[in-house]
């Protein structure tokens, strides 16, 4: 019967996955990215958006751990449970940049309380053969550096930098760890999260950048550390561009035109690629990066209309499909 408790339809707010983190960050980065390119009207256009999902995610957040804790539980023992922790480190990244440091170091306390549990619990889950998701483990991490490396910069507090720089060098431990549990075959087969492989080198390259351009700005390294940090921020770019151009001719060969949340992904490990092509071009002073950075901003964007088409397209149809 209508109404009854078998038959109700479901809140709205109970379909929203720990995946959906990934639109924020995806979002985020993409405001980043044109931040970087000096569109500021456009960049706040891609930022008010992934604030308030960021916002509606938080609520979703502590409603489950309060009110439903077992589904929190189950939920937090999976990957994309830490999106959570990227997710708000890559909007204060954003706001830090915008020069909103005290809201930026209010996400960064919050990422930093979040993370050691929900770190804990993915870990202790995992298992040989996994998807693309399993690199979050690193993201997240290295999401943590790049946050503590920018505010590092622009607040002036030296141990910022140097917490940032343990993340760092810990989130490279951790993408090793999750590579020899990734599933290969995701490659041509992954629904969207596949593209972290790479997204988390980039995001790694992000982190070694700022941590050059903090070292710069409050005198933290010495000559010997800040060219380790520099070769490694070439490295890492160079490995992600590689896995940018495996991963494209995977989706070419393999195409997987549907759209899943899992899409949210791919646009979010884009973006970064992006970002970090313009910070590393900065912070190794090779200004001939700048450019493909510039194209790979753009292609971001594209693929984030795409992908939020798509997100649109979903939702019409699932709100007719529960009108029937």
């Amino acid at each position: 019967m209508p109404g009854t408790p078998d038959t109700a339809p479901a809140s709205p707010w109970a379909t929203i996955p720990p995946a959906a983190g990934a639109a924020v960050m995806a979002t985020g980065i993409v405001s980043i990215g044109l931040h970087l390119l000096g569109q500021d009207v456009l960049s706040t256009v891609f930022l008010v958006p992934a604030s308030a999902l960021w916002g509606l995610l938080a609520v979703v957040f502590v409603t489950r751990l309060f009110g439903d804790r077992g589904r929190w539980e189950r939920e937090a023992d999976t990957p994309a449970a830490l999106t959570a922790v990227a997710a708000t480190c890559v909007l204060g990244t954003r706001y830090a940049l915008a020069g909103s440091l005290g809201f930026a170091e209010v996400l960064l306390g919050i990422a930093v309380v979040v993370w050691p549990v929900l770190f804990v619990a993915v870990v202790r889950h995992w298992r040989p053969k996994m998807p693309g998701a399993v690199f979050i483990t690193c993201v997240a991490t290295q999401a943590l550096a790049v946050l503590g490396a920018t505010l590092s910069a622009s607040a002036h507090v030296a141990w910022l930098g140097y917490a940032a720089v343990g993340f760092f060098w810990f989130g490279l431990v951790v993408y090793a760890a999750a590579f020899v549990r990734f599933d290969l075959r995701q490659v041509l087969t992954g629904a969207g999260d596949h593209w972290v492989a790479g997204g988390a080198l980039a995001i790694s390259a992000l982190a070694a950048a700022r941590l050059v351009l903090a070292g710069r700005a409050g005198d933290l390294w010495n000559n010997q550390d800040t060219e380790v940090l520099r070769f490694m921020a070439g490295l890492l770019l160079t490995l992600d561009l590689s896995w940018y151009v495996v991963l494209c001719v995977a989706e070419v060969v393999r195409p997987r035109p549907h759209y899943d949340v899992r899409r949210w992904s791919t646009v979010f490990p884009m973006g970064m690629t992006a970002v970090a092509t313009l910070m590393v071009a900065t912070a190794v002073e090779t200004s001939w990066l700048e450019t493909p950075g510039r194209v790979l901003v753009w292609i971001a964007v594209a693929v984030w209309l795409a992908t939020a088409t798509g997100a649109v397209r979903s939702l019409a149809a699932l709100r007719s499909t529960g009108r029937r």
